[in-house]
């Protein structure tokens, strides 16, 4: 992982990555917990002839770079990204929610403090989300910046267009701008699609930008073709698919790690849910299993958007600040990892 790294740092000093977004205050201030961490290295330039740059007649060439690591701000709730915007650190996932049941889902969320809705073109629900969105507003449960709202267009005809597809969701969603737009998969037209992604934050239409199901070999070819250091990358993660290695690799490189099917995934929420191990931990604090698994996630500084159509479920899946998991519960939930993943991609 060292090597791995230490090749990125190398990539990310040749080719100079600008974080999304312009708002650079966030990484020098306290709000959302930003940790700064000084990465210094050398290119040596050796010439064609092989003088190194120690030699005589040649001086090395130094840059410095500065890699913002976000930490969790469990006061306000939220992280700052490395855009400059705060991102809510836990929300509501809205795959498979349709029509009323969508919009219910929705405004339950809101009403119960949700900050965070993540969507996506492919779930065929962005409309029902800002319908949702515009009545919260409307009936003065929120204001639209109070809320965080990001969507993903998919790999596919939509990569293949993405200025139309980009238009094509913000219409749908009709909400005034995006918050989080991401690329729902690698596609052989990412890069083109992802500069797609940043000529729409320069317009303002976008605030901050990301990459669902990118991992460290995905990462390491695709970061220094583009300009702007991804906010967000979301995976899947839970206690049996933890990316112990993959998460720290997101982390040391300034973005904010997304867990997508915190609690499994459908087909598997059972097992984990009643997984003795956590049930036990569950039983010491008074909580529900899935509480315990959300503030796992949050404890390794993993956002979390968990999907219910439930008002119950919802409402309990926010209430997850009032108790901490010792480091020993840490690492026996840590040991339940069995690289089980649930979902394809």
């Amino acid at each position: 992982m060292r090597k791995i790294f230490s090749l990125i740092l190398v990539f990310l000093l040749a080719f100079p990555i600008t974080a999304c977004g312009q708002n650079r205050a966030g990484e020098t201030g306290t709000a959302g917990g930003i940790e700064t961490i000084p990465a210094t290295d050398t290119i040596e330039a050796v010439q064609e002839t092989g003088t190194a740059p120690d030699d005589t007649g040649s001086e090395p060439v130094a840059e410095e770079e500065t890699i913002a690591k976000a930490e969790f701000d469990f006061e306000r709730r939220t992280v700052m990204l490395n855009s400059g915007y705060e991102m809510p650190v836990n929300g509501l996932g809205t795959y498979s929610l349709h029509g009323d049941e969508c919009i219910n889902a929705v405004k339950s969320a809101l009403l119960n403090g949700v900050r965070l809705i993540d969507t996506a073109s492919a779930y065929g629900n962005e409309e029902e989300i800002g319908q949702a969105v515009r009545k919260a507003i409307n009936e003065g449960i929120i204001q639209r910046e109070d809320i965080f709202v990001a969507t993903k267009i998919y790999p596919g005809s939509e990569m293949e267009n993405p200025v139309q597809s980009i238009q094509a969701c913000l219409d749908r969603l009709d909400i005034g701008y995006v918050d989080l737009m991401l690329l729902h998969h690698p596609d052989p037209n990412d890069v083109e699609a992802y500069k797609a992604m940043e000529q729409f934050v320069e317009e303002g239409k976008i605030r901050s930008i990301g990459l669902p199901d990118w991992y460290v070999e995905e990462l390491t070819e695709f970061l220094p073709q583009v300009d702007t250091v991804p906010a967000v990358v979301q995976n899947e993660i839970h206690p049996y698919y933890q990316e112990s290695d993959v998460i720290p690799f997101i982390q040391d490189l300034g973005i904010v790690v997304q867990g997508w099917y915190p609690l499994g995934g459908r087909g598997h929420t059972g097992d984990l849910l009643g997984d003795s191990v956590i049930t036990e931990i569950a039983v010491a604090h008074g909580v529900s299993s899935a509480q315990v698994i959300l503030r796992w996630n949050l404890q390794k500084g993993v956002v979390v958007i968990p999907g219910s159509s439930n008002p119950d479920h919802i409402r309990k899946n926010t209430e997850v600040y009032h108790f901490s998991l010792t480091e020993d519960e840490m690492a026996r939930i840590g040991a339940l990892d069995r690289g089980e993943k649930h979902d394809w991609y």
